[in-house]
């Protein structure tokens, strides 16, 4: 089984799946499409003591993708880009206290309420594990998902207020979570000569600052770009490449490509850049364009992650 044949299952089982959950189960679709595949291969589970082909083919697939490859180096900046794309700038910089305090601070708390509480829980089930290590746990777990928060936030009917408080702290988490983490992981690993507090803050300088600089370059070359023609179609393309260069360039120089790409979106979708750069119909192609990108690769992605979890 090839990989064009892999991706063809994929997108089928995509498809089934989304359309069960839209036409019957109708609940958001990143947890209807989670629940489904679940669902699904359990019952392949109860069919392989029948017989076990289904099962096999599936198990062929999840060992033929590299999870964490997929995710974190070919849809994460997808699905930031198209998430940052469509968020009001303007309204993200008058709550910008908030979104700063919940990204930063927010993150903090729950890691040692989440740590304490992991810590308190885990004897009463017989396990007996250094604190440290819970508040490891809780490090892992604490930034908010930005896809999840993305999916769900635009099935829910949440204030708008709210909503873009929540949005602006998932995109911007996940540089606070990996300096926390580092630093107990560091602190846990206390055999470890190179751990240091000035090698987390100097990692965290590159990745985040590096990240920033990089998104906000991108950001503004293909704001010059698209505002140098009117053609929707070569537009569109130039946003692509942005992303895929931008990842590729982020992965090269060592410095977070999530937090370029979010740059680079909200740099973007800004509404005076949208004004200056793109015609009316340039902003709804390339908005209509992100929007079907972010629906097709979510769809995927907790089709996957029904499969991984089984």
């Amino acid at each position: 089984m090839d990989y064009y044949l892999i991706v063809t299952v994929l997108v089928f089982l995509s498809a089934t799946f989304g359309y069960i959950n839209a036409r019957f189960i109708k609940l958001p679709s990143t947890i209807g499409l989670t629940v489904i595949t679940i669902v699904f291969t359990f019952f392949i589970f109860g069919l392989s003591y029948f017989d076990d082909t289904l099962l096999n083919a599936e198990r062929y697939i999840i060992t033929q993708i590299d999870f964490r490859t997929v995710l974190l180096d070919v849809m994460l900046s997808f699905l930031l880009f198209a998430g940052a794309l469509h968020t009001d700038l303007q309204q993200l910089k008058a709550l910008r206290w908030p979104v700063l305090l919940f990204a930063t601070f927010g993150v903090l708390v729950s890691t040692f309420l989440i740590g304490g509480a992991v810590f308190l829980m885990l004897p009463l089930i017989g396990l007996e594990v250094d604190l440290i290590y819970c508040f490891l746990f809780g490090a892992l777990i604490s930034p908010t998902d930005p896809i999840a928060v993305l999916g769900i936030l635009k099935k829910a009917k949440v204030p708008e207020k709210l909503e873009m408080k929540i949005v602006g702290e998932s995109l911007f988490n996940d540089g606070v979570g990996v300096v926390i983490f580092l630093t107990i992981y560091g602190l846990a690993n206390g055999s470890n000569p190179e751990f240091s507090l000035l090698s987390v803050l100097e990692l965290f300088v590159i990745e985040v600052g590096g990240g920033v600089l990089l998104g906000a370059f991108l950001g503004w070359l293909t704001y010059k770009l698209m505002k140098s023609i009117n053609d929707y179609n070569i537009e569109v393309i130039l946003t692509l490449s942005t992303v895929m260069t931008g990842s590729a360039i982020a992965t090269y120089l060592h410095v977070s490509a999530p937090l370029a790409m979010v740059v680079a979106g909200l740099a973007i979708g800004g509404q005076k850049v949208r004004k200056h750069a793109m015609s009316e119909q340039t902003q709804n192609y390339v908005d209509k364009f992100w929007e079907l990108i972010d629906i097709l690769l979510n769809t995927i992605l907790f089709v996957l992650i029904g499969m991984e979890l089984l």
